[in-house]
């Protein structure tokens, strides 16, 4: 293959790979689910809904990403992944007299379109990643009511994945359950082992801290004593930058601010720890290539032709990638930085389900939101869904299937300690506010002091325009 082709199909992967949230095309997915012999009560015994009870009529799901309602073959895999209508089919054989109507759609403006939608009432159950926005207007619908009436287990959720979720309505007096994840996802560090046996550096530990990280980087940036090639001895995407300062920040003892609504918000983006957290982002992009900050000079990492040690941030669809290529022994997957106090680090992700306020359904839109914690629902996502989907319940931790790719055990670890609830002031203006200065000190036009002060400064005028 020339280098032409391959770095054209390098590009394809990656972007596969850090868009497991978004469309993308389905990689190591074609293992069966289990037909629909599978037992139908799915859910605790005391989650059981006797069939006379249980609610009848049409059901509209809105999903998002790169769902399709029939079967669909991955181009460069070759592999075929099973459609939705597997779950829908599954769910109306469970629920007699039902019938299931999917409203599929891309990423693009999702959340414009979700907004339009749930006015007008033209769905039941939305997958809303952005549920902060919807549940401020009073969009969507509370979820504790419904989980007391059926006494809904939710210690079957992995930790912190309800609670990443938890958002405040306008007369909530702290956060409250109004969605209930079914995409779960996570960034990890991902290294290269054989840059590391070339080097002679001893791999990363499961969790390591900033320092480690950097002392590591330092050791494996020149040339390749064994191939004479020049290596990095890390990268991560610039635009994503300010997420990586803000997980060091953490692992130094900071936080992102207090508060949850605009009102209440507290910011720290200047905070002593944040700015320690940045200049210590400087320091690690002198071990980087040097087109990083642009998204330029990673476009072989997960390949064999690959030169740089570690990537602070990757999302978990890369275990598609390794699969696809045969490297599933050469990469490794570390936790991200962590505050050591709280044991918790790193951005919550994923996609929940909720229900419409506007819904003329609700109690089949709660069936269906039980129906994606059952197992077959997770099963159906981690085998047909794998590039846009982890698991979300602890009984994956038991399928072999997952049990087989040594780098899931960090990846479900790491969304278990993940930050929560999610970053609120991510859906506002503050996140770009943030991610501008902070791309501004790793291009050298401000310090770290300075670049801060300002971010700190402007959201905060941004957050009193609120209230």
């Amino acid at each position: 293959m020339s280098n032409k082709s391959t770095l054209k199909m390098t590009g394809t992967l990656l972007l596969a790979s850090t868009m497991i949230l978004s469309a993308c095309n389905n990689g190591n997915s074609n293992q069966t689910v289990k037909a629909n012999t599978e037992p139908a009560a799915t859910e605790g015994a005391s989650n059981a809904v006797p069939a006379a009870e249980k609610p009848t009529g049409t059901l509209k799901v809105q999903l998002v990403g790169d769902f399709s309602l029939e079967d669909k073959t991955d181009p460069i895999s070759g592999k075929t992944s099973k459609g939705v209508k597997v779950l829908k089919e599954e769910f109306e054989k469970q629920y007699p007299d039902t019938s299931v109507e999917f409203v599929l759609m891309g990423w693009d403006n999702y959340n414009e379109k979700t907004q339009t939608m749930l006015q007008s009432g033209a769905a039941d159950v939305y997958q809303v990643p952005g549920i902060t926005t919807f549940v401020e207007q009073g969009l969507l619908e509370p979820l504790q009511p419904y989980i007391d009436k059926d006494s809904y287990d939710l210690g079957k959720y992995l930790n912190g994945q309800v609670e990443g979720w938890k958002v405040m309505g306008p007369d909530d007096q702290e956060p409250q359950i109004y969605g209930l994840p079914f995409i779960g996802d996570a960034r990890v560090i991902v290294y290269d082992r054989q840059l590391f046996d070339d080097w002679g550096v001893d791999y990363l530990s499961e969790s390591p801290t900033i320092e480690e990280v950097l002392d590591k980087a330092s050791k494996m940036t020149g040339k390749n004593p064994k191939t004479g090639e020049q290596n990095y001895g890390l990268t991560f995407k610039g635009s994503d930058a300010a997420d990586s300062v803000m997980n060091i920040n953490e692992s130094l003892g900071g936080q992102w601010g207090t508060g949850f609504l605009w009102k209440d918000m507290k910011l720290e983006f200047n905070s002593d720890t944040m700015v320690q957290a940045l200049d210590l982002m400087k320091d690690a992009i002198k071990y980087a290539p040097e087109g990083v900050m642009a998204g330029q000079g990673a476009e072989n990492f997960l390949t064999e032709k690959n030169n740089i040690a570690i990537n602070l941030r990757e999302s978990p669809g890369f275990i598609n990638n390794l699969a696809n290529l045969g490297l599933e022994d050469r990469y490794e997957a570390a936790l991200l930085f962590k505050n050591q106090k709280t044991g918790m680090g790193g951005m919550f992700a994923g996609s929940p389900f909720a229900i419409g306020a506007s819904s003329s359904n609700k109690d089949l839109a709660w069936e269906w939101l039980k129906f994606s914690g059952s197992e077959f629902f997770q099963q159906y996502m981690w085998e047909e869904q794998r590039s846009q989907s982890m698991p979300v319940i602890k009984a994956a931790e038991n399928w072999s299937s997952v049990q087989e790719i040594r780098q899931m055990d960090t990846i479900v670890k790491q969304m278990g300690q993940l930050w929560t609830p999610r970053y609120p002031y991510r859906s506002g203006q503050p996140r770009y506010i943030l991610s501008e200065n902070v791309e501004r000190v790793l291009l050298g036009e401000l310090s770290s002091a300075d670049a801060l002060k300002k971010a700190q400064e402007e959201a905060t005028k941004w957050l009193a325009g609120q209230q």
